[in-house]
């Protein structure tokens, strides 16, 4: 592989190829980010923001003479048209679930020349998942788990997440929804029909704010839900786990796990020694 053939100036319009590129000791292509990068954080002081997600001027984009623009989904759409249009090269990705995240990983990793390296990044990722697996089996029973990725109007979880809850040792009581890559298709409309699933745990993920636990026990119509009864309301920080990247099953995986261990090490209600 000619070294001169790969792309030097990299602009990544999501946080997920940023983080990639970096964990791949590839950072000095990235010549321009989103200003919605977090991932990691030194990026936001190294990196020039260009672009917002789904908007801003396409001229910050240009004029830092990116060789490849990294975008995501359908949501990137419009930019991804106007660029092509204006002679950049773009890749986007649309990466919804477990294996998606591996693949981009992959991809990402084929496009630098660092193809060894992610194929470790993606090993060690696999890592992780089976071990968390492996202590999944061997718990004593699973949760029902409702994760909200927004409260208003409530959003269920997408894709990735409600695999990453199965691998935990959990339930998605919308798995079904999880299976539509747009939020659109994953809004409660009924507010009570998560209430009616009866989760055992909630997990609050709302995106760019805090989850506050007590507006959700404070919802009416809940107060029977295990979850509120039991005070099984948590929080996984958004950045941790709704970016489809290496961060979902490095930090979100795990931290969805020690909920459901510690739920799973709680006697059932209702339960007495010797019963």
């Amino acid at each position: 592989m000619n070294p001169r053939r790969l792309p030097s100036r990299i602009v990544c319009l999501t946080t997920e190829t940023v983080e990639v590129l970096y964990a791949l000791g590839e950072e000095e292509r990235i010549a321009g980010i989103s200003g919605y990068t977090v991932i990691p954080a030194r990026a936001r002081k190294e990196k020039p923001k260009v672009f917002a997600f789904s908007s801003g001027d396409l001229e910050k984009i240009r004029a830092v003479g990116p060789d490849l623009v990294l975008g995501f989904s359908d949501m990137q759409a419009d930019v991804a048209r106007e660029l092509i249009k204006a002679g950049v090269a773009v890749h986007v990705f649309n990466q919804r679930s477990v294996e998606g995240i591996l693949a981009m990983i992959e991809t990402v990793g084929r496009l630098v020349g660092a193809e060894d390296r992610a194929l470790a990044l993606v090993a060690e990722l696999e890592a992780t998942m089976d071990a968390v697996r492996e202590r999944a089996a061997a718990l004593p029973r699973r949760p029902r788990v409702y994760f909200e990725e927004w409260d208003e109007p409530p959003i269920s979880a997408v894709g990735w997440v409600s695999e990453l809850i199965g691998i935990a040792g959990g339930e998605d009581v919308f798995a079904e929804r999880a299976r539509h890559p747009g939020a659109a298709q994953r809004i409660l409309a009924d507010p009570l029909e998560a209430a009616r699933a009866a989760p055992d745990i909630v997990v609050g993920s709302w995106c760019g704010k805090r989850f506050r636990p007590e507006r959700v026990a404070a919802r009416a119509g809940w107060e029977a839900v295990p979850a509120v009864r039991d005070g099984e309301l948590h929080e996984v920080k958004s950045a941790l786990i709704l970016a489809p990247g290496p961060v979902a099953i490095r930090e979100g995986l795990p931290a969805l796990a020690e909920i459901i261990v510690r739920w799973a090490g709680r006697a059932p209600a209702g339960y007495s020694a010797g019963r």
